[in-house]
């Protein structure tokens, strides 16, 4: 039998649990949205001209997106963070006239805390790194999704192709991306306890890097896998091979998951209460190329990064992962 909240929380609770909810339920109260207001004849014109829009002239997810920053401001973002709670870590100083690439690991399930560090104020990013502007990057086919594309972008988010890279990175000195470098492939890795990175093959963001004379900034959130259980990540069990399967055919997957619910403790899709401390390293300054990289160049600049995570790691295990069962692996 689950074990159930008591009654009798403290408000401020209520409020951070409340933050959670919003953020995790908006995919399914956007889209409820919409189809409730196609349901109403009077406003299908309107409709009609907000999807031709969307499919065939809006470019927001190619261009940063549309920030708005009173909503990244919005108080219950603290609280959101306060929920597990997260706590930002900073190893060093970021030049505002300079760009650069923030690597997130690892995935989680949701990763929650690359959302809350750069998709919102939760963790005062802004005074921490002022001069910074960050765009979480994700799927482009998020913005294909009515209503819930404008709610992202009101974050902060835009795509992760290379084209929306390229034009966030040269639209001028602090402009910024973090990349969830392991995507979907690490999500299915994400068991409490371990840090298994997907890295290895991931050389997209280095050579943009390289290109684009952006410094390289690796942020290791330590945490982020504990906050679900996650159930057929071994790679010889049906689910996983289901999963492979869902990846190939529409480029993302979900791993099976069980958190907390929202008035219990055992089961529901909402995260465990554990701390997640995300630590942002030092900048790895990286010098522009001209013309494409050759392999050794991408080689060289990628082991610097891999080195600087695993530094990270080795820095701050003791400290914030003590009950960690393996230590930081990189997979593939």
């Amino acid at each position: 039998m689950p074990l159930f909240a008591p009654l009798r929380m403290p408000f401020r609770r209520r409020l951070q649990t409340g933050a959670v909810l919003f953020w995790l339920a908006a995919i399914v109260v956007t889209l409820l949205l919409f189809l409730y207001l196609c349901t109403i004849k009077h406003l299908w014109p309107v409709i009609i001209t907000y999807l031709l829009w969307v499919l065939m002239l809006d470019q927001a997810p190619e261009r940063g997106g549309r920030r708005v920053e009173w909503w990244r401001n919005w108080k219950g973002w603290q609280y959101f963070a306060q929920f597990f709670p997260m706590t930002l870590v900073k190893e060093g100083e970021l030049d505002p006239s300079k760009n650069y690439i923030f690597g997130y690991h690892p995935h989680g399930v949701l990763s929650l805390g690359a959302f809350c560090t750069f998709g919102t104020e939760g963790l005062h990013f802004s005074k921490r790194f002022p001069g910074i502007k960050p765009r979480l990057l994700t799927l482009q086919s998020n913005f294909q999704l009515p209503f819930y594309r404008d709610y992202l972008m009101a974050h902060g988010l835009a795509s992760v192709s290379k084209g929306s890279c390229e034009h966030i990175l040269r639209s001028g000195a602090g402009n910024s991306i973090a990349i969830v470098i392991g995507g979907a492939q690490e999500s299915l890795a994400s068991e409490p306890g371990t840090l298994d990175l997907t890295l290895k093959k991931r050389l997209g963001f280095i050579k943009l890097a390289l290109v684009n004379g952006a410094s390289l900034v690796p942020t290791l959130a330590f945490g982020e896998n504990d906050l679900y259980d996650v159930y057929g990540g071994k790679s010889s069990s049906r689910m996983y091979q289901i999963q492979q399967l869902v990846k190939r055919q529409l480029g993302f997957t979900l791993p099976v998951f069980n958190g907390r619910g929202i008035f219990n403790y055992e089961y529901g899709f909402m995260p465990r209460r554990k701390p997640v401390y995300i630590v942002i390293g030092k900048p790895i300054h990286v010098e522009k190329v001209e013309g494409s990289p050759t392999a050794e160049q991408l080689q060289e600049l990628q082991k610097k990064y891999i080195d600087e995570v695993l530094a990270i790691w080795d820095r701050y295990k003791d400290q914030y992962a003590p009950a960690r069962k393996q230590e930081l692996q990189i997979i593939e």
